[in-house]
């Protein structure tokens, strides 16, 4: 009896599971319909718009998708009026009559439009080429090839010596290096003279010359440089020939020695170099931003101290060569430097504004320029502010970007305000609760504001920039066509950090066909970068991590402490442990969603990310094992000592010590219990390639299972199309435990399969 009882639950048991998978197949029909969700922005119709001013004018002119297609509007600020830009009908026919080709009038592929001051001219590039419209006749001229901008390299250091000779600002003198030394030649007599004498091949005078104004000195850096850091990887399957290619790029890494950059000074009607003592700035990430005065008293530079704890404005006087420090920004963890440094001089540096992080928030001070002692604070409160648009000096107020002020709406979203310069007279020029995007007028007048949110469609607004009024409406998005093919808006969800206090913010993306009497899998979309936020605050229906929702799964986006643009303490989370990624803070906001929402089934977590999200995403599963069970890393950078100098050392500080390794994806391979994919271009010289296979090696002598997918002739990437099926098929294998259809079949087959029963 006991026997068949026991047969009895396990046949009960097996036929739930067979009508359970039955009900979850996923087909190639789901794959279809989420690829279609990429093209839901296509269903926006009067949505986002980039305004672009013209020359100093009033006018601007935009672009913008409607039910015809593309149609392109002029907008006169000061009268408010609103025209067609010019006529499309008469210019596609022209542009027909020229090319031989059969352009539509509202799809006409224009690029790097403009427009003449007095708006009788278009100019544009169309089939490579530069055009010039006449407006009153519409009289249609080619004019240059358009020639292809050449990729530089974003580590490629700067050649010191390969500038040409520099000229003095009164014509008089040219500067130049010749055998590592400074000379200049008087125009006129053609003579030349010798400034310096102890450059060398290693120890050199960078050839970027910088005159005073008033022409009698000059400045220069003189370089001991380092020695070069090269990556190589191989192009396997390069398009124009059989033999792979051998890559080498220039390419700095943590530890590595750096350049030191010497402030020297010369005085040229004594012929002579005035001593500078740079000792106390050798200790160098860089020297930068070197300038003069602009009544030749002196000139200043930024010096970024190894590690990033310590950042300097420093004036060099242009007569005795003194050095003097008017900033001293100290930290001890960091400074964001590349993130959250500004700095504007007022009357030639009687007053500096500066930003800063030393009340625990980012805010603007303003500076005693002799004194380097803060007169005021401009800004103030547990908010921060997100960049400076423009500084009046005449009327002493400042445009800037700031979030978090407004006391329960979401911290991150983004509004303009107006300042004085003491502090007083805040105004919110963009009072709306939503995320704002602004472009001004070049006199700073008028201001276009276009706002939204995830569940709020676009508003564009024709605003004064004096009280942020708002003088007419431009646009308002139409998502009729968007909401009829089932779109769901994407939820805010807030739930409290690991502090029990702090307010962590994400969204929840749900599929077209959601039903909350079902089962999702979770999967995180993560990229935890201290550089920024990267919550979605913006009305864009189809987000790049969306489709794969529509395959089965609730899609969540969080940013944990440790990312940038709430207080110094959130960010401050990152310092030397990026293996951190906010992930206390991510469970403990998807486990409040899933208390919530119970169809969210968090004994089924993937997650997965890019870059520095690939990074995370294989720590998800190094370090909280008993959460993630999957995970996709593409182009990981998952040991900061093989990454970037620049991000790795900004977070993880100077020198490499132990908790690099700590941090170390490969160190820490070992541990993996959960799925794992990694995905990797070949050719990658954003993060080196090398990361993610040495990864690999790890895992091998450590004899764990995995997926490598290595794409050939690749850069930095998610995968582009092979690879989002990968990490699709991949997920909908190992969390809803069917598996996805057999690709190596013909379409047609694959078609007449749909509905087969495919085995898990």
């Amino acid at each position: 009896m006991k026997q068949l009882l026991t047969i009895s639950i396990i046949c009960l048991v097996l036929s739930f599971n067979q009508v359970n998978f039955l009900y979850s197949q996923v087909t190639i029909s789901d794959y279809n319909r989420a690829d279609s969700t990429a093209k839901f922005d296509d269903l926006v119709y009067h949505g986002y718009i980039i305004p672009k001013w013209i020359d100093s004018t009033n006018n601007f002119w935009y672009k913008v998708k409607t039910r015809k297609g593309d149609e392109y509007f002029l907008i006169d600020a000061p009268k408010q009026k609103k025209k067609a830009a010019f006529d499309q009908e008469k210019l596609c026919a022209r542009i027909n009559s020229k090319t031989g080709k059969k352009h539509k009038p509202y799809s006409i592929p224009l690029m790097n439009i403009s427009f003449s001051e007095n708006l009788k001219e278009l100019e544009f590039e169309l089939d490579s080429f530069k055009w010039k419209c006449n407006l009153a006749d519409y009289k249609l001229t080619r004019l240059d090839k358009v020639k292809p901008e050449k990729r530089k390299y974003w580590a490629e250091s700067r050649d010191e010596l390969s500038n040409p000779p520099v000229v003095s600002p009164d014509s008089s003198w040219t500067a130049c290096i010749k055998n590592y030394n400074v000379y200049v030649k008087d125009i006129k007599t053609n003579k030349e003279h010798q400034l310096s004498y102890d450059g060398s091949e290693g120890e050199f005078y960078s050839s970027f010359i910088l005159w005073s104004p008033d022409s009698r000195m000059l400045t220069t850096n003189k370089i001991r440089d380092n020695k070069k850091h090269y990556i190589y990887f191989v192009e396997s399957s390069p398009e124009n020939q059989l033999q792979p290619v051998l890559h080498k790029r220039e390419y700095l890494k943590p530890g590595d020695a750096l350049p030191v950059k010497k402030p020297s000074l010369f005085n040229i009607s004594e012929k002579k170099q005035i001593p500078v003592n740079t000792t106390d700035f050798e200790n160098q990430y860089y020297i930068s931003n070197t300038k003069w005065w602009k009544d030749s008293r002196g000139f200043t530079f930024e010096f970024n101290q190894r590690g990033h704890q310590v950042y300097q404005v420093v004036e060099v006087n242009g007569s005795s060569g003194d050095v003097k420090v008017i900033v001293d920004e100290r930290n001890k963890t960091f400074i964001d430097y590349s993130g959250k440094r500004y700095r504007h001089d007022v009357n030639d540096g009687k007053e500096i504004i500066w930003a800063s992080e030393r009340d625990g928030w980012n805010h603007l001070y303003l500076i005693d320029g002799e004194t380097g002692i803060a007169k005021n604070q401009i800004t103030k409160g547990e908010w921060v502010v997100r960049g400076v648009i423009n500084v009046d000096e005449k009327t002493r107020q400042i445009i800037f970007m700031g979030s978090g002020q407004n006391k329960g709406e979401d911290p991150y979203f983004i509004h303009y305000y107006k300042i004085n310069f003491d502090g007083s007279g805040m105004v919110d020029l963009t009072p709306e609760h939503a995320n704002h995007r602004a472009t001004f007028s070049r006199n700073y007048n008028y201001f276009v504001d276009n706002y939204s949110a995830v569940n709020l469609p676009h508003v564009t607004l024709l605003r004064d920039a004096s009280d942020g009024k708002i003088l007419m409406q431009i646009e308002q998005a139409d998502i009729r066509d968007l909401l009829a093919k089932g779109w769901k808006t994407p939820e805010v969800f807030v739930a409290k950090g690991r502090d029990g206090h702090t307010e962590i913010w994400g969204n929840i993306y749900r599929p077209t066909n959601f039903d909350s009497t079902k089962s999702y899998p979770v999967l995180e979309h993560i990229y935890a970068g201290p550089h920024s936020s990267f919550v979605q605050k913006y009305f864009r229906p189809a987000m790049r991590f969306t489709p794969i929702a529509e395959l089965g799964f609730i899609v969540v986006k969080i940013d944990g402490m440790g990312t940038s643009n709430r207080s110094k303490a959130f960010h401050d989370v990152c310092w030397k442990n990026l293996k951190d990624a906010g992930f206390p803070d991510r469970k403990l906001w998807i486990k409040a969603a899933a208390e919530k929402y119970p169809y969210m089934d968090t004994s089924r977590i993937g997650i997965f990310g890019t870059s520095a999200g690939g990074q995370s995403a294989l720590a998800a599963l190094l370090f909280h094992p008993e959460f993630y069970k999957a995970a996709v890393s593409s182009c990981g950078c998952h040991d900061n000592r093989m990454d970037k100098i620049w991000w790795n050392e900004q977070w993880m500080g100077y020198p490499v010590g132990p908790h690099y390794s700590e941090c170390s994806n490969v160190v820490n391979a070992g541990k993996l219990t959960g799925h794992l994919m990694l995905i990797v271009g070949e050719i990658d010289d954003n993060v080196d390639p090398a990361s993610t296979l040495q990864v690999a090696d790890a895992l091998i002598k450590a004899d764990k299972d995995f997926e490598l997918v290595v794409l050939p002739g690749k850069n930095h990437t998610s995968g582009g199309k092979y690879g989002e099926r990968k990490r699709r098929d991949f997920f909908v294998r190992h969390l809803l435990g069917v598996d996805p259809p057999d690709w190596n079949l013909s379409e047609t087959n694959n078609n007449k399969n749909n509905n087969l029963n495919l085995k898990p």
